[in-house]
């Protein structure tokens, strides 16, 4: 059954608060067992925080806008331990759940977002220009768009997001989740908008999307706020195009628990500032993971976004000298295609990075911004320098045990060809 929120009372002219009467649909549809909440084409409906609830489906018609409140005051804040904002801790910001959240999900079981609408976090209401390259905040960290935890078979499919603040779809301890054909707008200089975040999560499929942010385009983590799940696993990522400024699909950063078996194919990732990318800072390991089919043209951003433009990243340090960070070992890269402004980097404390696979590999420098080259980003890491100046090169691999090259091409910058296809410092290597 549709329940339409007009019905409740919504206006649906971008001014007029219609929370109380999109709340309203949304918990009669719960109440009645379940439905479909349906917003009108055409019209944009100004909210403050909406809970979703089980068994029901959140739909928007062709052209209808849920615009979030820029009033941060009127947000959920589900469960943060830390409600000052304090930032100080090492590596990341994100040390508990959300602490501001526009659409949250808890125990919502099948729940469904869908609709060829679009959802709009309201970002510039949160952020100040702090650089000619980017925008943050005071306020930190700033609303999630959408939290969904403990909600499992849920499914987010065709709908717009847009203008996230902070990170744009975090779904957390769920279990079989569809995320297909959803597009992800964000502006490229508003930090920490993550397109998809999965946090110790399971039977996860993100197929058929389109994501352009900054920060990561698609990311699995098992962060520390919700380290009360199981690990993330079994995830599939295919079919999607991505542009990021700074790592377009993303294991890590924020790792306290394991992550296996993963399946990333037929994606396509253009002007970024990383790859592939699998940052392990905390205790967490990484195993079982395939890269196959995917071209990747990477070029720089500022260094104010993570990364330097290297194709392929893993790399395996400690966090600090209180946290010492996991492993990472069967990871396969098969049929990839790499254009950009620097090599692959294997870089990890010595017995890190086991069995690694490249096949098919084909990685070629070309210049394509203003920003100077020669140098690998190991952040965030207190033991080494943050940004390491170094010729580039097609692949530098440093303490990798098992590294198997199986037909794989390098070549350096045509207008400045360095000395070597490879740096290889302390590696098992097998070439054929």
């Amino acid at each position: 059954m549709d329940y339409m929120v007009d019905a409740f009372g919504a206006v649906g002219d971008g001014q007029a608060d219609d929370t109380l009467a999109l709340q309203s649909a949304l918990d009669t549809c719960a109440a009645a067992g379940g439905g479909r909440v349906v917003l009108s084409a055409g019209k944009t409906y100004l909210s403050r925080s909406l809970m979703l609830r089980r068994h029901t489906t959140l739909h928007l018609q062709e052209g209808s806008v849920l615009l979030a409140s820029g009033d941060l005051s009127t947000y959920y804040r589900p469960g943060q331990p830390d409600q000052t904002g304090d930032v100080s801790h090492v590596g990341t910001p994100v040390v508990g759940k959300p602490s501001y959240v526009f659409l949250y999900g808890l125990d919502a079981e099948c729940v469904r977002i869908t609709g060829s609408g679009a959802i709009d976090g309201n970002a510039h209401a949160f952020v100040r220009r702090v650089s000619p390259y980017y925008v943050t905040s005071d306020v930190y960290p700033r609303p999630t768009l959408i939290y969904l935890e403990r909600c499992d078979h849920l499914t987010v499919q065709d709908v717009i997001l847009r203008g996230a603040p902070f990170w744009t779809l975090h779904i957390a301890g769920c279990h079989d989740a569809l995320i297909s054909h959803i597009r992800i707008l964000n502006d490229l200089d508003i930090a920490n908008s993550d397109g998809i975040d999965v946090d110790h999560s399971s039977d996860v499929r993100i197929i058929g999307c389109h994501v352009e942010c900054a920060d990561d385009c698609i990311c699995l983590k098992n962060t520390l706020g919700n380290q009360e799940y199981p690990h993330t696993r079994n995830v599939i990522i295919s079919d999607c195009t991505l542009t990021s400024t700074s790592a377009a699909i993303k294991i890590g950063t924020e790792g306290v628990d394991d992550f296996e078996n993963a399946l990333i194919s037929r994606c396509v990732i253009s002007r970024s500032n990383r790859g592939l990318s699998i940052q392990i800072r905390d205790k967490g390991c990484v195993r079982n993971v395939s890269f196959t089919d995917i071209i990747i043209e990477t070029r720089r951003f500022a260094d104010n976004w993570w990364g330097c433009a290297e194709p392929i990243a893993i790399t395996a340090l400690d966090r600090d000298a209180a946290i010492p960070g996991g492993t990472v070992e069967d990871v396969r890269f098969i049929n990839v295609t790499c254009r950009g402004e620097n090599g692959a980097l294997l870089w990890g404390e010595e017995g890190r990075i086991r069995s690694i696979l490249m096949e098919n590999v084909d990685i070629a420098l070309r210049r394509s911004s203003r920003w100077p080259v020669n140098r690998y980003d190991l952040r965030p890491s207190p033991r080494f320098t943050a940004v390491t100046e170094r010729e580039s090169c097609p692949l530098w691999a440093k303490n990798v045990q098992g590294l198997t090259l199986r037909h794989v091409r390098l070549s350096g910058f045509p207008e400045a060809p360095c000395g070597y296809e490879m740096a290889i410092e302390n590696c098992d290597v097998t070439r054929e």
